[in-house]
């Protein structure tokens, strides 16, 4: 006959088998990384740009940049992110500017959290004598990444493990000069990688994906010769699974870019960039240049490559 226990003391067993989970809470599985995938919208990404030409060049120190921050700011809180401002004043060919990385997270995410970046840069390149609206060039970024904030949100366990962060000062003032003082250029990821290492933060951080010129219509993304291998990897096999693979390729050379100081600071940064449009840094840079379908195919297959890293990310 099987031994019966005493209600109180079978009470007490089940109290001490559930005690250690109590400070716990569930989380739902991610969804399966097609299916998440596709929850990124090309549309919502183009809408977005959309709204930041509307705004008219808007290089660093603008008015415009301003009304462009106020932009992003107010979409990220809407899709329940926090916005940090990485204010921070350099002298330029112009004389000091204050430029400000935007720095965003989950609602209920503690900084030491992150694990990864995924970054962009949401200034144009100033021009004394064209009108620079930067609608790939610095506008699709931007937009991809505001959609991307919006896919990742409701997954909350894995979006604190990301900072989206928002380059400001990736254009040069005058002209691109990285590799000697006196500098102009990457501005703001060139402050943003020293700030990671002064505040022992990098450690924490397992890669980063930079976006960059986007949105060229039938894109064709073509990775920097010093990009890691194992991110590249990871995309192509991410593009192999969603049908995208012929999007991907190498450039025959390296891409001066905001990939270059996280990668010295030590954060594997890899450049998702389509350098062969023509209106680069000119007035034809326009909305009509860019495409809903091209910032589909550039958001799912880094998606689908971010979730196949969730272990890496714990």
């Amino acid at each position: 006959m099987p031994r019966r226990f005493p209600v109180r003391l079978l009470s007490t067993l089940i109290l001490a088998i559930l005690l250690p989970f109590a400070g716990c809470h569930s989380q739902a599985p991610l969804p399966a990384p097609d299916v998440f995938a596709k929850q990124f919208s090309g549309q919502n990404a183009f809408d977005h740009v959309a709204k930041l030409v509307a705004f008219g060049p808007h290089p660093s120190g603008s008015p415009e940049l301003e009304q462009t921050r106020q932009y992003i700011e107010t979409q990220l809180r809407t899709f329940g992110w926090t916005v940090e401002r990485q204010k921070f004043t350099d002298p330029t060919p112009h004389g000091p500017i204050e430029f400000i990385n935007l720095i965003a997270r989950p609602a209920d995410a503690d900084p030491n959290d992150s694990r990864a970046i995924v970054c962009t840069h949401y200034d144009t390149k100033w021009f004394a004598d064209q009108r620079f609206v930067g609608a790939d060039d610095g506008g699709s970024g931007t937009g991809a990444l505001l959609e991307l904030a919006r896919v990742l949100a409701p997954q909350k366990d894995f979006a604190r493990r990301f900072e989206l962060v928002f380059f400001d000062g990736e254009e040069a003032i005058r002209e691109f000069h990285v590799d000697l003082p006196p500098y102009d250029g990457l501005w703001g990821s060139r402050h943003y990688a020293h700030a990671l290492v002064a505040s022992k933060r990098l450690p924490q951080f397992k890669f980063g994906v930079l976006w960059d010129m986007i949105g060229n219509r039938d894109v064709v993304i073509k990775f920097p010769q010093d990009s890691p291998t194992k991110a590249v990897r990871g995309i192509f096999a991410a593009s192999d699974a969603l049908g995208t693979r012929s999007h991907f390729g190498y450039l025959r050379g390296n891409m001066v870019d905001d990939h270059l100081d996280l990668n010295s600071a030590g954060l594997p940064t890899v450049d998702l960039i389509d350098f062969n449009f023509p209106p680069w840094h000119t007035p034809g840079d326009t909305l009509d240049k860019i495409d809903a379908a091209s910032l589909a195919i550039v958001g799912q297959t880094t998606l689908y490559h971010l979730v196949q890293s969730a272990a890496e990310l714990r």
